[in-house]
């Protein structure tokens, strides 16, 4: 790709940085964002700038907020002893856009994968055990996408929680077995967390 400006080639290279942006992609943003007024493309990146230098992490759950405590975990309409273990901020937001769940969130900041080196001291794993000893946690939802690192995972939480009494549960396959929880639909993800199982019969079924 030829361009006639190194300003151009350089946003361009900047945008193709981003997930799923190929350089096509990127020069229709690039133009676009020529066409627009000054004011409003430094809206654009004075957005994106602060974003990233105030966004924060939940200090309780691990999800994105504005404030020390996220908006969920410091909501007093939240059902407290009942936390859902989920991988990502995006797995939040999809359980979220369901409706179907009242409780709170922990996130793990990804899943057990020794070939991609990642162990259990890399994820939020100390901080769901505190929670569970010290907060009051009565369940735990795991729901995690339902592939082969998803289920160690599940089964390494479950050992560090057996000594502690709470009701461990996975939610309902009615995703596929190696399918992610953010892509799937909105009906599917709330029943099986309205149709979770005991952490027991999931295992009894592998």
């Amino acid at each position: 790709m030829v361009f006639s400006s190194a300003l151009i080639e350089n946003a361009v290279n900047e945008f193709s940085k981003l997930p799923g942006i190929g350089k096509k992609t990127a020069l229709r943003l690039v133009l676009h964002l020529l066409k627009q007024e000054t004011a409003q493309v430094e809206q654009f990146g004075d957005v994106i700038a602060r974003m990233r230098q105030q966004i924060r992490f939940c200090t309780v759950c691990h999800n994105v907020s504005d404030a020390d405590v996220c908006s969920i975990c410091s909501s007093h309409s939240r059902q407290k002893s009942v936390v859902c273990v989920v991988e990502s901020i995006r797995d939040v937001m999809a359980i979220e856009n369901t409706q179907q769940f009242n409780g709170l969130y922990h996130v793990l900041g990804g899943i057990i994968s020794p070939i991609d080196g990642i162990g259990p001291d890399q994820l939020n794993i100390h901080s769901l055990v505190e929670r569970v000893q010290h907060q009051g946690v009565e369940e735990v939802i795991m729901a995690v996408s339902p592939t082969i690192e998803g289920d160690t995972t599940i089964y390494y939480l479950s050992k560090k929680l057996k000594d502690f009494p709470v009701k461990i549960t996975t939610i309902a396959r009615g995703i596929a077995f190696g399918g992610e929880l953010e892509y799937a639909d909105e009906m599917t993800l709330a029943r099986s967390i309205s149709n979770r199982l005991p952490l027991e019969s999931y295992v009894q079924n592998k």
